[in-house]
């Protein structure tokens, strides 16, 4: 069989969003790697993304970057909250680019999940009076609960405009870095995830209340980098559309009406995800359990989807695009294990020609030395 009449997986066809087109469906999430030092990259992350694009995904995505300190996860988050973090960021687009992906970024705020030590130092709040350790802020004075059980302070209306304006700068600077593609971090409990849960917003002004109310900063923030994004490049969200905490077709509702509020506004693409705002939550896990949640978002909010849980077998990744679950499949833990899992993927799907997913010095010596069968 030929490359031009091989028959093509849906997973490797290409996917055009504005003026982007991703050579497959296979997109890398964003994966926290806490080794940066005040927000500054350096070479462990600059080989750690050359190293997965250079593997064949269509998009790679760049860890949760903080908009300003406060809205660091642990004190070893990248960030862009001033321009000296952006000349590291631009390195790291360029290499990704260079190797053949699409190069995206996510900007957030942790809110009142932020001064947390790292997984492997306890993922906890680093404690009271430590001076590694700063305040945390979230809509309402309210614990996550477990090992994040600092009080955050409740947000006034000044620092909302404040975090707003964090955001914009940020995207103005991720567009300075050269990327392409940009996610608003508002899922897995942070700031933009805990002003939609009733887990964490007991506001009563106009940030509270109804779905509307608490999806108000989502919006506000969705616009506010929307005026700093160009119009020709893709802007996301991540999202957590469902709590699985015994309400889950009454928050799914909402979260789709706001999804309907986000491309309203101008958003290109929604990665579906779980809010995380619980410690309480019951979260089935299980092979691709997101994909019915997101064809249904994807259905009735009229907006592309992608998803990250579950979806780390070829067959996983080409059921939910082929079945019009997904239009991405963000492939994570998979691709810390197997940086090559897109070739490996191909190959597993029959896809024959190495140049389908491969830069090509890669190809040409795959190619060329195959062994004969």
């Amino acid at each position: 069989m030929t490359a031009e009449n091989e028959r093509m997986p849906a997973l490797f066809t290409p996917f055009t969003l504005k003026d982007v087109t991703l050579r497959n469906r296979i997109a890398v999430p964003p994966m926290c790697q806490y080794m940066a030092q005040d927000g500054l990259t350096n070479d462990w992350h600059l080989a750690h993304y050359t190293s997965i694009a250079r593997g064949g995904p269509g998009l790679v995505v760049v860890e949760a970057t903080a908009v300003s300190p406060e809205g660091r996860i642990t004190p070893f988050c990248t960030g862009l909250w001033n321009d000296e973090q952006v000349e590291g960021m631009a390195r790291i687009a360029a290499a990704i680019k260079a190797a053949g992906a699409v190069p995206g970024i996510q900007i957030g705020h942790a809110g009142r999940k932020a001064s947390a030590n790292r997984p492997w130092d306890g993922d906890d709040h680093i404690p009271e009076g430590d001076p590694r350790g700063w305040e945390t802020i979230s809509p309402s004075a309210t614990a996550f609960g477990g090992g994040l059980s600092r009080v955050p302070r409740e947000m006034t209306l000044d620092d909302i405009a404040r975090v707003r304006a964090d955001f914009a700068a940020a995207t103005r600077r991720a567009r300075e870095a050269g990327f392409e593609w940009l996610e608003l971090h508002f899922a897995h409990g942070y700031l933009g995830q805990s002003f939609f849960s009733v887990h964490a917003n007991q506001r009563t002004d106009q940030y509270g209340g109804d779905a509307a109310g608490r999806s108000r900063f989502l919006f506000e923030t969705l616009e506010a980098a929307r005026a700093e994004w160009p119009e020709r490049f893709p802007l996301t969200a991540r999202f957590g559309v469902i709590e699985y905490d015994g309400r889950d077709e009454e928050t799914l509702a909402e979260a789709i009406e706001t999804t309907r509020g986000f491309r309203e506004r101008g958003l290109d693409l929604l990665s579906v995800s779980m809010g995380f705002s619980t410690p309480a939550a019951k979260i089935p896990w299980g092979p691709a359990f997101l994909g019915p949640v997101a064809e249904r978002v994807r259905r009735e909010a009229g907006l592309p989807v992608a998803s990250a849980w579950g979806f780390h077998t070829p067959a996983l990744a080409e059921a939910a695009v082929a079945g019009q679950q997904l239009d991405l499949a963000m492939i994570g833990r998979a691709f810390l294990a197997d940086p090559h899992w897109t070739y490996h993927a191909a190959q597993t799907l029959g896809v024959e020609h190495p140049a389908r997913v491969l830069p090509a010095p890669y190809a040409h010596w795959l190619e060329r030395y195959r062994p004969a069968a």
